[in-house]
């Protein structure tokens, strides 16, 4: 009783008054004064430090202290405590987004950190104890049913696509971990038929490929009508063949999935017009990235032609859909056809590479698309001639929305950003800014960083090494020149010195100026 206490006297009746409805956790904890703050969470910390007792006194714990107790649990891997919390856990939602974040009482965001593996494991355990737990037993204190866990919410997790530390789990590892535990919990069910385990609905972003598409595929069997029901928020498959494709999403609830991602599958018109029906019955999704399709006018052919008005047809069934992806798609001079079969404004379109010509500038400026674009990339296709005053234009359609905004490679020199900057200045909100990859100067780059000090909101901008830094550059020098060859190391530590001492002098010290194309700081579109 007096652990119960020791920890409750930190937390004020209104605290206690969020989970009095138990259904979710927003605004979880309300702001308290920082001692208050640091009080709370040391207490907790040091609570679980054995975690036996910590064990033990959770049926003597007001459920409103359990949120804070699995943030600490997760992040200092009491994993035996953690594993208990799961399986005793009195809200219907278990969400780590809602629970893993910043908080009043502990500033550290653990979803922008790789998960750890031990954590991970903990979670997938608790949720197997209580699955093979009948509801009347469910956990060392009594639950009424509006109170059981109904959803497991495991998306969010940081998927930053490095090598993973063996201390961690990559999206890869948590995917096998979660279809491993549907599998074996279906097979579980013969054996024990006494039971009557509470329905859980487990949430996750699945990766899959070739190695993991047959165990993937057997767990989305297996949850359907097993208690532990597997949904699917976001899908990313990578070089799966087209057959695979369309058996997995022929396997996932139409009513959960958020996105679909494809990548490395180089489908081409033929494969897509396969698979785009099978996607366009989720009518709940808002983004969609695809790559490699191949609709260039200037080589038509009859059946490509057939192929890309099917796809047409179909993409114009999506209802709901925000962000499109067509990176490394042939699409000049269709960007119209594209964009015009679209139920509603998008609000991130990424065009990489596509081969984009004047009159697809054009378009895209005067559509209802530019008026509502927060994210746009049009990394890889030349900027520098006839394309720039169109690209202007759809700069300045898009300067009231536009967060986020990728240049990467477009062939952009000194006389074209000075050209462009006094209506990417007009962009007030951008954030980000992504250069790398053109042939700028440093001259270019100092003015650039001057007049941009009164783009208030702005965070990153990814520039290129500048040409100053090179020894012996063809004019106009190709991207991949700029990409692999030699820079003068002591030349661009001058550079670095100098942006930074101009970012001193004018306030703007919280900007970040990199070349660092690997950092993971472009946003998703969904974190805008």
């Amino acid at each position: 009783m007096g652990l119960r206490l020791g920890l409750l006297t930190w937390f004020s009746r209104e605290e206690r008054d969020v989970y009095a409805g138990g259904e979710d956790l927003d605004g979880w904890p309300p702001a308290r004064p920082s001692t208050m703050h640091t009080l709370v969470f040391l207490s907790t910390r040091q609570v679980l430090q054995c975690q036996s007792a910590a064990c033990q006194a959770l049926p003597l714990l007001p459920r409103e202290l359990f949120p804070l107790l699995f943030k600490v649990a997760f992040m200092d891997k009491k994993t035996v405590v953690l594993r208990e919390l799961v399986h005793t856990w009195p809200f219907p939602l278990l969400s780590f987004q809602q629970l893993l974040q910043e908080c009043a009482h502990c500033s550290r965001a653990l979803l922008q950190e790789r998960p750890s593996t031990e954590s991970m494991q903990a979670v997938i355990l608790g949720l197997t104890a209580r699955l093979h737990t009948p509801e009347t037993e469910a956990g060392t204190q009594p639950l009424c049913r509006k109170h059981a866990l109904r959803v497991l919410d495991m998306t969010g997790l940081l998927d930053d696509g490095v090598e993973q530390d063996p201390g961690t789990m990559s999206m890869w590892d948590c995917t096998a971990a979660v279809a491993r535990t549907c599998i074996a919990q279906q097979q579980g069910r013969t054996a024990e038929p006494g039971l009557a385990p509470v329905p859980v609905e487990v949430r996750v972003d699945l990766r899959v490929n070739r190695a993991s598409y047959a165990f993937l595929r057997e767990a989305l069997r297996s949850s359907a009508g097993s208690p532990l029901r597997l949904c699917c928020r976001d899908l990313r498959a990578e070089d799966l063949p087209m057959r695979n494709t369309v058996a997995l999403l022929q396997l996932l609830d139409a009513g959960c999935l958020r996105r679909v991602d494809l990548r490395f599958n180089n489908l081409g018109l033929r494969g897509l017009s396969v698979i785009i029906p099978h996607v366009a019955r989720f009518q709940h999704l808002a983004s969609l990235r695809l790559h490699y399709v191949h609709g260039d006018s200037r080589q038509p052919s009859v059946d490509g032609e057939d192929n890309f008005r099917y796809f047409l047809a179909q993409m114009g069934r999506f209802t709901c859909l925000r962000e499109l992806s067509m990176g490394s798609s042939l699409l000049s001079g269709r960007l119209d056809q594209l964009l015009s079969t679209l139920q509603s404004p998008l609000e991130s379109l990424e065009l990489a590479f596509c081969a984009l010509l004047p009159e697809d500038l054009r378009f895209l400026a005067r559509s209802p698309h530019a008026v509502h674009l927060k994210k746009l990339d049009l990394s890889g296709n030349d900027l520098s001639g006839s394309q720039l005053e169109p690209f202007q234009g759809l700069l300045q359609a898009a300067a009231a929305t536009l967060l986020h905004l990728e240049l990467t490679e477009c062939q952009l020199a000194d006389t074209q950003l000075l050209a462009t900057l006094p209506v990417l200045t007009r962009c007030a909100s951008l954030r980000y800014l992504g250069l790398y990859g053109n042939p700028l100067s440093m001259a270019g780059l100092k003015e650039l960083l001057r007049d941009s000090v009164a783009q208030a909101e702005l965070r990153t901008v990814v520039h290129p090494f500048p040409v100053d830094c090179y020894e012996g550059l063809p004019w106009p020098p190709p991207a991949s020149v700029l990409l692999e060859a030699s820079i003068n190391e002591e030349k661009f530590a001058r550079v670095e010195a100098e942006l930074h001492q101009l970012l001193l002098a004018s306030g703007r010290a919280h900007v970040l100026w990199t070349t660092d194309i690997y950092g993971r700081l472009a946003a998703d579109y969904f974190s805008l």
